[in-house]
């Protein structure tokens, strides 16, 4: 449901009937959480009104080329580099037709022709007009100039017509917007293991100490990198989450557990992310029966559990580039870059959880990253949006290394 997390969305709404369904895809697509900017033709205005669009986009709706003040806030050319991608729906038989032929005599097909972004088109018109050879050739050149054409339905229609020419469902649309702005796999035959989630550590038969780490974070890297063309191997605690596509999950539940599954595979990556929230420590003995409550208190020894980050950059043969996290409440940097240096990090991620709604249990963070030489800062964003701008970082990283 993030896919579209952080994407601009331009949706060009033409004069069809099925233009009463577009409040609907605009719901879709700001539920998945992309950014929608609506631009109508005149026709358009007379299937469904401007306001309705505006309250459910929260936006303004755009209409008019000639608007602007000044050069600088020329519409056409500000909207089309705004957008990640231009869906147009309904796209009738009249605006296909301008399209094809690459005319500019209004807001919207204007933008098309400035934009550098992706453009698909939802065909919707009755079905004579839809299958006349004249819209077909139309739809062949959108095509041959590497438009994406999205649809048409076949059913019943408005005029009582029965055949091709009916606009795709909501909800099929969305799949597509989403499908047409996956990732570049610039991730293909890297393997990468990712730690996520908290350990558990048994005290008795039932009590055990934990943490506060849902591995939302975790698991945002690994299918932000198994969007990437990456194999991905997630060695996961407990937690209530589902399984990214793609990505072959390992579920442990103590410290040790975990540190046998990374050393079993560790050798074959190229790449490890330690975002697991290990316990630093465990109890020295497991009481085989639960602990009655006779006493008003209890003494419990812990000792100290391996340090699998650790242990994983100090290897010789076949050392992953590794990448660490720290949760830290103050002196970030400091505390951050000295815990690199400890562990041998090749790079260290830090996130501040003293913020509010930065951290565990949160659908959005932001990422102090510092190597030897550099540091950057990732802004305060969902997880999937900054799992992939953390990946763009490591590979650039990854690959200096290597290069060498």
């Amino acid at each position: 449901m993030v896919k579209l997390i952080g994407k601009h969305i331009l949706l060009g709404v033409s004069g069809g009937i099925a233009a009463y369904k577009i409040p609907e895809l605009i719901r879709g697509l700001r539920e998945r959480g992309a950014t929608v900017q609506v631009v109508m033709t005149d026709a358009a205005k007379y299937f469904i009104t401007p306001l309705t669009l505006e309250i459910v986009s929260g936006s303004p709706v755009f209409n008019a080329l000639l608007n602007y003040t000044s050069e600088s806030e020329m519409p056409h050319i500000k909207l089309a580099k705004w957008a990640d991608l231009i869906i147009l729906a309904p796209a009738t038989a009249d605006l296909l037709a301008r399209l094809s032929i690459g005319m500019a005599n209004d807001l919207l097909t204007t933008i098309c022709l400035a934009a550098d972004a992706k453009i698909a088109v939802v065909p919707s018109m009755n079905q004579q007009m839809y299958r006349a050879n004249i819209t077909q050739k139309n739809i062949k050149i959108l095509k041959e100039h590497n438009i994406l054409v999205w649809g048409p339905d076949e059913g019943k229609q408005a005029c009582g017509d029965f055949g091709p020419g009916r606009m795709l469902e909501p909800l099929s649309i969305i799949e597509l917007a989403e499908n047409s702005l996956s990732y570049k796999k610039d991730m293909l035959k890297l393997h990468l293991a990712i730690t996520a989630g908290p350990t558990q550590e048994d005290i008795d038969p039932i009590r055990f100490i934990t943490n506060h780490s849902s591995g939302k974070m975790g698991y945002s890297i690994a299918q932000a990198a198994a969007e990437r063309g990456a194999e991905v191997t997630l060695i996961s605690g407990p937690v209530n989450l589902s399984t990214p596509k793609g990505v072959k999950r390992i579920n442990i539940i103590s410290a040790l557990d975990m540190y046998k599954q990374v050393h079993d595979i560790i050798h074959h990556q190229e790449i490890f992310i330690g975002c697991a929230a290990v316990a630093d420590y465990r109890p020295k003995e497991v009481i085989k029966e639960k602990i009655k409550k006779h006493k008003d208190e209890i003494n419990i020894t812990f000792i100290k559990n391996i340090d699998i980050i650790a242990s994983v950059a100090k290897l010789i043969k076949n050392r992953p580039y590794v990448v660490g996290f720290a949760a830290e409440t103050q002196n970030i940097k400091i505390n951050a870059q000295n815990k690199r240096i400890k562990k041998n990090l090749d790079l260290i991620c830090a996130n501040d959880i003293s913020l509010i709604n930065h951290g565990f249990n949160t659908e959005n963070n932001a990422l102090n990253l510092f190597w030897k030489d550099k540091e950057v800062y990732l802004s305060y964003s969902h997880k999937l949006v900054l799992s992939h701008r953390l990946l763009d970082e490591i590979l650039k990283s990854y690959e200096k290394k290597n290069k060498y």
